[in-house]
């Protein structure tokens, strides 16, 4: 049975006002095809950090947009998940990295409040 809390886009509500926020989204699926459709989705909305992780800095809209479209892409999955954890601005400027990452891949903190 999957767990998908009816609460969730109405505690993010209360958080994104019209501001972006960033989000760090996780995917844990086993059908290659599956997980290949919500890594493509994912990629329209920002950038693969690790192979099933992406940061996503999104509004309200673009938010309930990519939620909208994980839940379809979900629908009647037997295992898995698809995770969102909201990150504040000031938990973001603390973010550590160990390792090396590519130019193309560094991400600038945007003047706007982030979660």
């Amino acid at each position: 049975m999957l767990f998908r809390p009816s609460s969730v886009l109405a505690t993010f509500e209360k958080f994104l006002g019209g501001m972006r926020m960033l989000y760090i989204v996780s995917y844990d699926i086993s059908l290659t095809k599956r997980r290949n459709r919500i890594a493509k989705a994912l990629e329209n909305y920002g950038r693969r950090v690790q192979y099933s992780v992406f940061e996503c800095e999104l509004d309200e809209k673009r938010f309930r947009k990519l939620y909208s479209e994980m839940m379809k892409e979900t629908d009647g999955m037997e295992d898995g998940s698809v995770r969102f954890y909201p990150i504040c601005e000031s938990c973001a400027k603390k973010a550590q990295i160990i390792g090396f990452e590519t130019p193309s891949k560094r991400r600038e903190i945007s003047p706007v409040i982030v979660v």
